[in-house]
């Protein structure tokens, strides 16, 4: 595992640390790689929505749609 330093100022310091203690990681480095994670994941929504919204339409979305899909779920 690689390590990185960070510089903090004493009131985000003492914000991590209360997050620590109130959401129950284990050290501010647990804490530190949840939010990474929730960035990284965020940031490959964002990329797909935005490639969703910029491609061609597609199969219309009706009853029969969602009803073929069951059944294809069921496994029928």
């Amino acid at each position: 595992m690689s390590v990185i330093k960070i510089s903090l100022p004493d009131s985000l310091k003492h914000f991590v640390d209360q997050q620590v203690t109130d959401r129950g990681y284990g050290t501010s480095s647990e804490y530190v790689r949840e939010l990474i994670r929730h960035d990284r994941d965020r940031q490959l929504l964002r990329g797909l929505l935005l490639e969703g919204a910029s491609s061609a339409p597609g199969v219309p979305v009706d009853d029969d749609y969602f009803a073929a899909l069951r059944k294809r779920a069921q496994g029928q």
